[in-house]
């Protein structure tokens, strides 16, 4: 992994931590959650504050995350919001971290000026020992204080500061006075400066799990499903009517079709189709080129297009059906029909402009795993576990890509793949051949690649 470590690619933008005082903090907080502390003088943390270097230290990477689930967390920055999160065990963890600092980061920054916060992601599952319990998994709460209970004193204080205004007596209450001075003292003038944390929920109905080998959980949809990585008779009898692998392609069309989940990329409104397109096809020339042994070293885009010339007959069928989608987009050549159950089906696919639209572009780019830029950009994890079986070749050949052409500028590239252009005014009936490159949106409909879900 040095080729992605050194580009910032793997356990990039983690915050460092190298004051004492920040140590220190860490510690309380440490002690307080998990009845550790760490004796290291630096380390790096993620939103979570979760640390790759305390938990080798710990021999434990999970010790902010047991049994992989309730997520606890540390903060001592807000600037923790723009780090990534590691060893992600629900896609939507991250997320919720980031919209709970966004959210409350006035709060937080005052807080974090002196002390830890510390909290959890809490559910009503402590385990999950079986696929079942994955349905129990509803609402997502979180709890968070610091170390020294500064937020619930401070509730205790207001508590206290309504109960002096409302009763008569209170005046004559010496005890409920002394213990309202010894309260603000730690906590500062709560009519003042309230000191309150929204903790929010979280509904979790869809999502992706790294238990059981990789999940996709689609509970809240119009036709619901599960769809699992690996063997789906492996997970038992499940809740949920429709249960798929990864292996049901026809299955999975279907699904995306009925929910409305996924659009062509030549479709799509505010991209250049042609150069996504032309990209895909070239990591699938990279990925032909390493199984046959072919050295990558310094290859040029132009070096990749000449090796698919001359080899164009031991290419697999994903770089021929979308040459043929590229043929008909760009030259108006012959419609190609690509079916569900054809290799090319998913890599021609994005995500739909939708509240999910993280976690379907996550499933597409597992279904399309030759595309290792959107790999990368959507599923990190199989990213990560793929990239260790590749040849040094490959490595660095995407390494230095990714670097070239996604890490300086993350946000335009995202915007390039996924960006939905809003629409400027009222749609208008189309005419009848007014489709892209001249062809009729019903056509497209009805037998173009995105259309043809094959049906059993």
């Amino acid at each position: 992994m040095i080729h992605l470590i050194q580009r910032g690619l793997m356990f990039g933008n983690l915050f460092h931590i190298a004051s004492p005082a920040l140590i220190e903090r860490y510690n309380r907080a440490l002690k307080h959650l998990t009845n550790h502390e760490t004796k290291l003088s630096e380390f790096h943390i993620d939103v979570s504050g979760y640390s790759p270097e305390i938990g080798d230290e710990l021999d434990d990477h999970l010790y902010l995350n047991h049994a992989g689930v309730n997520r606890q967390f540390i903060l001592l920055t807000t600037d923790q919001k723009s780090a990534p999160l590691l060893n992600a065990k629900f896609s939507t963890s991250r997320e919720i971290l980031k919209d709970f600092i966004i959210k409350n980061e006035s709060q937080l920054f005052a807080l974090t000026a002196r002390d830890a916060v510390a909290g959890e992601l809490v559910n009503s599952v402590y385990r999950v020992d079986s696929p079942v319990k994955l349905f129990d998994i509803r609402r997502v709460k979180i709890e968070a204080d610091t170390t020294s209970g500064t937020v619930a004193e401070a509730q205790a204080l207001a508590n206290d500061v309504d109960r002096f205004m409302r009763e008569e007596d209170a005046w004559f209450d010496d005890v409920l006075i002394a213990d309202m001075i010894s309260k603000a003292k730690r906590t500062g003038d709560v009519t003042r400066n309230p000191v309150r944390l929204d903790l929010m929920e979280f509904e979790q109905r869809n999502f992706w799990t790294a238990h059981f080998g990789g999940l996709y959980v689609f509970q809240g949809m119009d036709h619901p499903a599960v769809i699992s990585s690996g063997s789906k008779a492996a997970l038992g009898a499940l809740p949920i009517k429709y249960v798929f692998d990864t292996k049901d392609r026809n299955q999975i069309a279907q699904f995306l079709e009925y929910n409305d989940l996924a659009e062509p990329i030549v479709k799509a409104r505010g991209i250049d189709a042609a150069a996504i397109i032309r990209q895909k096809m070239d990591f699938i020339v990279i990925d032909t080129a390493q199984e046959s042994g072919i050295d990558l070293t310094g290859a040029t885009r132009r070096d990749i297009r000449a090796l698919a010339r001359r080899h164009a007959k031991d290419l697999p069928e994903e770089f021929h059906g979308l040459a043929s989608l590229l043929r008909w987009a760009e030259e108006g050549g012959k419609w190609p029909c690509i079916t569900s159950d054809h290799p090319a089906y998913f890599y021609s696919l994005r995500s739909a402009d939708h509240a999910d639209r993280d976690l379907v572009n996550m499933l597409l780019s597992q279904l399309s795993p030759k595309d290792v830029r959107q790999l990368f950009i959507c599923h990190k994890e199989l990213f990560y576990q793929l990239y260790s079986t590749w040849d040094e070749s490959k490595k660095s050949y995407v390494a230095d890509f990714l670097e070239r052409e996604y890490q300086v500028d993350k946000a335009g590239a995202r915007k390039a793949l996924f960006g939905h252009e809003a629409e400027m005014e009222q749609p208008t009936p189309a005419p009848k051949q007014s489709g892209p490159w001249g062809v009729s949106e019903k056509k497209i409909a009805a037998v173009g690649p995105w259309g043809a879900v094959r049906r059993k």
